[in-house]
């Protein structure tokens, strides 16, 4: 994950104007969307998200109270979007709705979500909610960053920066936030430094350093193992690698959307393609109702809306609950091919001797991806290109029959019927032949050697 220090110079305290910062140029305001849509910038906005009481006071809705950087030259559908973005940002900051009373102690809590666009792209929410200073009862306020990135580790340490400067002044933020904005996103295995002035301790420069494991910076496999058995792992990956309908219940939301996004990366090379809401909101609830595959993170004390559901598997993940699985189909546990469900626990169990989430995310995820790469590695044998410059074509039959194992034909006849091995393989065919780049590539061509070695051998 990512990692943060900070180095502290003392200068002499300064009043601090944000004004300067929030107001950019219509030029400047132009050259910084380009940049951002060039994927240089951390973050596409933060947004403050308040409880207001509603008119007849009788309970609180979510507003935006601010919004950093404002865009005020957008063309008019361009604002309609923005508006839409918004109203879903404040539902998913408070998915409990109405049910808020104020409060005098609150345990700040951290989690994200996922907007998914109109074609099919995703941003990412991270979202902090903390008690505002003040005295007395009073509600909480949630921190909200708008992102194409995905780094749950990261936004989390920005988060603690903004909460540490939310305790002196509102003000101190945005100063924080522009400079951030300002900042290049580094490469993996690289470092940026921020630059941030605060009274009383001097400035700050806060270092972020992105893993050279990038794809799973946004995931932390400790949540997961935390919450459920290996083997109740094992259970929820074959109902995902079959694109079921899986409903998680938990009450805490740092926890759902942590499980949600790790079980999301256990289908590594693949990619998920289906209805993914982390925390889905009480008005959105519904949305159980759906046909479709989806992953979904619900609050317990939503249960009973989903419990009445068939076909699908309902995983609780509550510390006090009587059973994991409150909904299932059945036949999880004969998903997966059972000499390979062994040496899946096998290699899970060696993450016991890591040492660090980094160490922790890299044994769970190659335990997962040796899985793939046993499976259906030999893919690109089984794409056939024409004359130079077409496109290749997937020979579906002979890939599958080629497979020794019965038990794993019959698993990889069911997974090619995916969406995520349909997709993978239609980007393959968009592909030139030659060498292929990437780790489960590197993978692959790994076991492809241990089996000459293994032949050579008898």
């Amino acid at each position: 994950m990512w990692s943060s220090f900070r180095r502290r110079r003392k200068e002499k305290a300064k009043d601090v104007e944000p004004e300067e910062v929030l107001a950019p140029s219509e030029a400047d305001n132009t050259s910084r969307q380009h940049r951002y849509a060039s994927g240089q910038y951390f973050f596409e906005y933060l947004v403050v998200v308040s409880l207001k009481k509603t008119k007849d006071g009788s309970s609180y809705e979510p507003q935006i109270s601010y919004q950093f950087p404002k865009r005020d030259l957008m063309a008019r559908f361009q604002k309609e979007e923005e508006e839409k973005t918004l109203k879903a940002i404040t539902l998913f900051c408070f998915p409990e709705g109405i049910n808020w009373a104020p409060l005098t102690e609150y345990h700040s809590e951290t989690f994200s979500f996922v907007l998914t666009e109109i074609d099919g792209s995703r941003r990412n929410g991270y979202c902090r909610r903390l008690l505002p200073g003040g005295k007395g009862a009073r509600p909480p306020e949630a921190y909200c960053i708008i992102s194409s990135l995905a780094c749950f580790g990261l936004f989390s340490k920005i988060f603690d920066e903004v909460e540490k400067r939310r305790q002196i002044s509102m003000a101190m933020i945005y100063p924080f936030m522009q400079k951030l904005r300002e900042a290049s996103f580094p490469a993996p295995g690289h470092t940026v430094e921020i630059k941030s002035f605060i009274p009383e301790s001097g400035t700050e420069i806060i270092s972020l350093t992105r893993p050279l494991d990038s794809w799973l910076e946004h995931v932390n496999f400790a949540t997961l193992f935390g919450c459920l058995t290996d083997k109740e792992v094992l259970l929820v990956f074959a109902a995902a690698v079959l694109e079921r309908r899986i409903i998680f219940i938990a009450e805490e939301l740092g926890t759902l959307s942590q499980v949600i996004h790790a079980v999301a990366a256990l289908l590594y090379p693949f990619t998920w393609q289906h209805t993914f809401i982390s925390i889905v909101p009480e008005i959105l609830i519904d949305v159980v109702m759906a046909p479709t595959p989806y992953l979904l993170g619900v609050q317990k004390r939503l249960l009973d809306l989903v419990t009445d559901q068939g076909d699908l598997l309902v995983v609780d993940l509550s510390e006090d609950r009587k059973e994991t699985f409150i909904v299932s189909i059945g036949d999880e546990d004969s998903i997966l091919p059972p000499k390979l469900q062994t040496e899946i626990l096998e290699a899970l169990s060696k993450r016991q001797k890591a040492s660090g989430v980094e160490d922790v995310n890299r044994v769970v995820s190659q335990a997962f991806l040796q899985f793939f790469v046993k499976t259906v590695g030999h893919y690109a044998s089984y794409v056939k290109y024409g004359r130079s410059g077409e496109c290749g074509v997937f020979e579906k039959r002979s890939f599958y029959k080629a497979i020794e194992s019965k038990a794993t034909r019959h698993f990889v006849k069911k997974f090619i019927q995916t969406q995520m091995f349909d997709l993978f393989i239609q980007e393959v065919e968009q592909q030139q032949p030659g060498p292929q780049q990437g780790i489960f590539h590197r993978k692959i061509l790994e076991h492809q050697e241990r089996k000459k070695d293994k032949t050579k051998k008898h």
